[in-house]
């Protein structure tokens, strides 16, 4: 599991492609050291497993299945990227639940200065939409931010300038995709609001469940 806040912005230093997936070279001065073979490390907020380390150099495999669903599709030797290691036990936790599994990708439809911060509206894809509310949390890129607005499925963040400073959100430009995932925690109310859509979410189903006491 990710917070959402990023820890360096690395560098595509090689890419190998196969059959069955790429292989993607990644330079980071930062987190170099700090990554083990097997750990864990979510790329522009996809996650991935380190597979091999060579001094500050990691290697990362994408499945073609990861590549479809996320822009590492097109990503280029070169390219900056965002990284964040999985949280470690008793760390502590300053973004919100992102799992590193991106719900799909969405496009940059309007940047604007607003004061000292971006104001960013991205189109998300409509399934993503239904777990989206304002005020909530949704990760772009792996960056933990928050909706300040939406319009069906175009959402507004607001981008303070250490933000923009530590990762790559601020390099972004008008129709550039963008890895979106969505708050887990919406996932979840939603599936468990549909556990028995014949009872529907009454008084008693939420007394069967717990939420409330009897009288």
């Amino acid at each position: 599991m990710f917070t959402g806040i990023i820890e360096d912005i690395g560098k595509i230093a090689g890419i190998k492609k196969s059959g069955g997936k790429w292989e993607f070279k990644v330079s980071s001065k930062i987190l170099g050291g700090g990554i083990r073979e097997g750990d864990s490390v979510a790329i522009d907020g996809v996650c991935l497993t380190a597979t091999k380390i060579e001094n500050d150099m990691f290697y990362v495999d994408a499945s073609l299945e990861t590549l479809k669903l996320t822009t590492l599709y097109d990503k280029k030797v070169g390219d900056r990227v965002n990284l964040e290691r999985a949280m470690g036990t008793g760390g502590r936790f300053g973004g919100h639940f992102v799992m590193g599994h991106v719900d799909g990708i969405g496009s940059v439809v309007n940047i604007k200065k607003e004061g000292d911060s971006l104001r960013i509206d991205v189109e998300i894809p409509t399934e993503a939409s239904l777990y989206v509310v304002k005020k909530g949390s949704i990760a772009i890129d792996g960056i933990s931010l928050t909706v300040n607005e939406q319009h069906a499925n175009i959402i507004t963040v607001n981008v303070i300038p250490y933000t923009a400073s530590k990762t790559t959100i601020k390099e972004k430009g008008l129709r550039d995709k963008v890895n979106i995932e969505a708050d887990i925690i919406g996932k979840y109310v939603q599936s468990f609001v549909n556990i028995d859509q014949r009872k529907g979410l009454d008084k008693n189903f939420l007394y069967e469940h717990g939420f409330i006491k009897g009288d």
